[in-house]
Order: structure tokens, then sequence, then C-alpha cells
């Protein structure tokens, strides 16, 4: 017979918080949160993980601004007995440890209170190496979303009957496997908080880089305009935006035929057509 579960533990909020009145008096060095600013709730055995590089330059300044907001959620506090087990062995047997559905179920009840149960306005994400790959058009869809919810996983994955139970979306980062899905929850993130209005400030910035049209971005350069004895493309530096943006696109089209002959052949089947 187990224990009964105490209490879960406070989420540990990022940025601003909401401003609301109280009787009580406030801690001048409390942050405030921009009301209805998107927020990312992430559900992890290592919250101390965050907001790691999130906190940091153009993220990190949004994230201080009230732009976005960031929950971290503990999931021990929801484990089992005093020892708060979040684990059990795989059924059928086999190596590793696998997340209990019960414990995992009590976190995302816990993140989904005030939220949307909408999945297109709010998702719920379980970072996964069999997963469907991230992309730009994933980060996108996030970004025009109120929030998200990400489960980063450890050891051998996550009870099934949660995943089903909860309509829970399946992403993985990339072709390979790492010891938990901290470090793709950060990645996913940044690819998404960027995407949010007033976050990098100049909008032509998304417009223009890798995946945006389905492309690869060009090259880019910058001063001096001779280095080493290499210098900077010519038609970069003649002033006539036409020929530049020609020059851009057909290096943008060289490069993914080279490198993603996948997006090229996925471009193609869209209608695009080589310059």
């Amino acid at each position: 017979m187990t224990d009964t579960p105490e209490a879960p533990p406070k989420p540990k909020s990022h940025g601003r918080l909401s401003i609301s009145a109280s009787l009580k008096p406030r801690d001048l060095m409390e942050r405030q949160r921009v009301r209805g600013a998107w927020c990312a709730k992430i559900i992890t055995l290592f919250p101390d993980a965050f907001p790691g590089t999130l906190g940091l330059s153009l993220t990190g300044k949004a994230l201080d601004m009230g732009l976005w907001a960031l929950d971290t959620i503990d999931l021990r506090g929801f484990g089992e007995g005093k020892h708060r087990n979040v684990d059990d062995n795989p059924a059928g047997g086999g190596a590793g440890m696998v997340l209990r559905a019960d414990v995992v179920a009590r976190a995302l009840d816990h993140a989904a209170i005030g939220t949307p149960r909408d999945r297109a306005r709010w998702p719920i994400v379980f970072l996964s190496p069999r997963g469907r790959p991230f992309t730009q058009a994933r980060a996108q869809a996030w970004a025009g979303a109120e929030g998200l919810t990400m489960l980063c996983g450890r050891f051998e994955g996550v009870d099934q009957r949660v995943i089903d139970a909860y309509g829970i979306e399946e992403v993985s980062l990339g072709d390979f496997v790492m010891t938990g899905g901290e470090i793709a929850a950060q990645a996913m993130i940044d690819a998404t908080v960027r995407l949010l209005p007033g976050v990098l400030g100049n909008q032509a910035s998304t417009e223009e880089e890798s995946f945006s049209d389905g492309l690869l971005e060009h090259p880019q350069y910058t001063r001096p305009a001779e280095w080493q004895g290499l210098e900077i493309p010519a038609v970069l530096q003649s002033g006539h935006h036409g020929e530049i943006a020609k020059w851009r696109r057909e290096q943008a089209e060289r490069l993914t035929q080279e490198r993603r002959p996948d997006l090229w052949a996925a471009h193609l089947a869209r209608g695009g057509k080589p310059s």
C-alpha cells in the first residue's frame, strides 16, 4: 500500500507574473508577467535545468519583459510513496525504467489548470526520439497557440496509456537519442519564442531565414569587404536590390539542392520552381 501523495509543489515561474490586487506586501524583486502572454509549461525531473539558455540574449530579455512566460513543474512532486517514485519496470521485461501513467497524469492535470482543452490552442507535447520531426512549420503553429505543455522524458520513456488518454503529441528533435528531454525542450521553445511578436524586433529576420519558405538560407557576409584575400560578392555591394534578391534566391536554391535534397523535393512538390 502506498502513502497518499502530499499536495503537489507549486510550479516555478520564470519571467513576469500577472498583476493582481493583494492585501499582502509584495516582494520588491518579484517580476511581473504580462497577462495573456504565451506560456510554456515544462514537466521535468530537473526543473533547475530551466531557463538555461532560454534566459539569455533575446529570449531571456523577452522573458524578463513578460513577452512570454516559463513555468517548470517538478514531476517528482507527483510521485508515489515517501520516496516519490515516478517510474517502474517495463511490462514484459527489458532494460531501464518507464515513467508511470498515474504519476504523469497527476502532473498533466496540474499543468492543465487554467489552460484551454483545445489542443490547437494549447498543445501537449512529449519529447521523444520516435515522435514526428520538429520543423519550422511546427514552431510557427506553436507560436500561434496560447502556450503549450511539454513533458520531458527520462529513462525508457512514458507509459503509452497516458500518451493515448491525454492526446499527447510526440515530437522529436532529430534522429538521435538523448538522456532526457530538457535540452530538446529548450531548443524547441527557443525556435518558437523567437517567432512571437516583439521578441526579435525585426519581423523580416524570421521571414528571410532558413526554412521560412521551405529553403535553406543564403550565405551571409559583413565587413570587412576583404578578409584574407576573400571578398564579399560584388552583387551584395552593388546597391541593386533586385539583383541582390535574385542572387540570394539562387544561393538558397543551390544550398538546398546540395545539402537537403529532401527539402528541395518538397519545395518542387509544392509548386516551387528554380530561379
